[in-house]
């Protein structure tokens, strides 16, 4: 087998693939997707590759047919949130590249191009946030005050989960400090006319982690079982911090009762 430099044209697609792959991953898709698409740019390129994922890292094999040369290399996948938006930018760059016959510096120009469009402003997201949580409130049978009132904790609970995130505060501890805010912030609600008990345990659900528990499933079923069940019980953990959170205001309303 003969030995591949960086700056070799194996060098180069494996350069932009593992980026690709990296970014991708942490953009919150599936594995088998991640997979697909990867694939699917490195036929374009010519060459062949396989992939091997864990939860925060991925081994990326890549050969050229035409002499046997190969490479291997191991990768970190990026922690960015999770945007559909990118997921589909991304994988409609892996079908521009074969149908399109896209050269190397082409997919980096594109890649470079999606990659730094702006998110949706935060204060949007908060708003948005804010109105589908009240809306699980109204689901699960609260009133038009206990809406509010977990509209209002759903604003205060997610900006302060925005703001510990920017500063880097370990994830559980966000999870654990966001439940427990919102839910005492929705406690208000005891003191009004309205399903209070509704108001309180609605709160905290901006916090379920849907799309990590997902694609754990799909995981699973499409035969990734190491990346989803170590997505799975992530998601586990992250649960059980909003089940902390929340039971903290319940303990603390209990001791007031009393």
């Amino acid at each position: 087998m003969n030995e591949i430099q960086s700056s070799s044209p194996l060098g180069d697609v494996m350069d932009f693939c593992s980026k690709y792959a990296a970014y991708m991953f942490g953009c919150g898709v599936h594995t088998s997707r991640v997979v697909r698409c990867t694939e699917r740019i490195a036929c374009s390129q010519h060459v062949e590759v396989d992939i091997s994922y864990t939860l925060q890292h991925f081994v990326m094999t890549m050969r050229d047919p035409s002499d046997g040369s190969a490479m291997t290399r191991v990768c970190t996948a990026e922690k960015l949130p999770i945007s559909f938006l990118r997921n589909s930018d991304l994988s409609a760059l892996s079908w521009q590249a074969v149908d399109d016959k896209l050269g190397l510096d082409e997919l980096w120009t594109r890649f470079n191009r999606l990659t730094a469009k702006p998110r949706i402003n935060q204060h949007v997201v908060l708003a948005l946030v804010g109105v589908a949580n009240a809306c699980f409130c109204r689901l699960f049978g609260g009133d038009a005050t206990a809406m509010l009132v977990v509209f209002v904790a759903t604003l205060i609970g997610f900006g302060l989960r925005q703001q510990m995130q920017k500063r880097g505060v370990n994830h559980y501890i966000v999870f654990v400090v966001s439940a427990y805010v919102a839910s005492m912030c929705a406690s208000v609600s005891l003191l009004l006319d309205c399903t209070a008990e509704i108001a309180i345990a609605t709160s905290p659900l901006f916090l379920i982690p849907g799309v990590p528990l997902i694609n754990s499933c799909v995981d699973v079923l499409d035969g990734h079982v190491l990346v989803g069940f170590s997505r799975l019980i992530s998601t586990m953990l992250l649960i059980m911090c909003i089940a902390i959170g929340l039971s903290f205001t319940l303990l603390l309303i209990k001791g007031s009762l009393l």
